[in-house]
């Protein structure tokens, strides 16, 4: 690679990294959750950056038994040639069929709310593409953000970012015991003209999984 194009795509890079934050961002949030003011910086039980808050009254030892709600994209997205209805579809149902697997091993997955139950509901936002010139855009509530055009081949890599939105409610009470704001990265789509599919968010949701059944206030 010339040296010229190398210093360029450095270049590029360094700048998109200060652009991308790695926690969700005030203005990126959806409104799904009732309450952002108490969110905190705090780290998930694999040591990613999140936004989280807990209850003083939350007390894992009261729950026994775990609901997970279909997670739902807040905003309701628009699907499109790159994100279709059936992709979105699929991730919500991965989350929440992923989530289930990790907690069973430290509750009883249940259908419905008892005394003993912590409800877990879950908002992804909306999915989109964009890429243009070499701007990272930022939908709000981001999804997927463009990442360093590749100078030596001159075609666009797109790293894909999903965003989550998180509340554990005490099935009796119906009071929040904790609330999360975190962002994941799926695989590289090889330019702006992929469509996007499970696989390449998979890597994203099975980490909040597995942080979920891990989870430690």
């Amino acid at each position: 690679m010339p040296l010229k194009a190398l210093a360029l795509g450095l270049s590029v890079t360094l700048l998109l990294a200060g652009c991308a934050s790695k926690t969700t961002q005030p203005e990126q949030y959806s409104g799904f959750l009732s309450d952002y003011s108490q969110l905190q910086p705090a780290q998930s039980a694999s040591g990613a950056p999140v936004l989280r808050w807990v209850s003083p009254d939350f007390k894992a030892q009261n729950y026994r038994s775990v609901l997970v709600e279909k997670p739902v994209f807040y905003p309701a997205p628009t699907p499109s040639e790159q994100v279709s209805q059936k992709t979105l579809d699929e991730i919500a149902s991965y989350l929440q069929q992923a989530m289930q697997l990790e907690l069973a091993g430290q509750y009883r997955v249940v259908q419905q709310a008892d005394q003993d139950t912590l409800v877990l509901r879950s908002a992804i936002s909306a999915v989109n593409l964009s890429a243009e010139g070499l701007k990272v855009y930022e939908v709000i509530p981001i999804a997927l953000v463009a990442a360093a055009t590749s100078t030596a081949i001159g075609t666009r890599d797109l790293n894909t970012n999903i965003y989550v939105e998180l509340e554990a409610i005490d099935g009796r009470t119906s009071k929040p015991m904790t609330r999360v704001v975190r962002k994941g990265h799926g695989l590289q789509l090889e330019n702006d003209s992929t469509q996007l599919s499970l696989k390449d968010i998979k890597p994203a949701l099975d980490a909040w999984a597995k942080d979920a059944r891990n989870f430690k206030p």
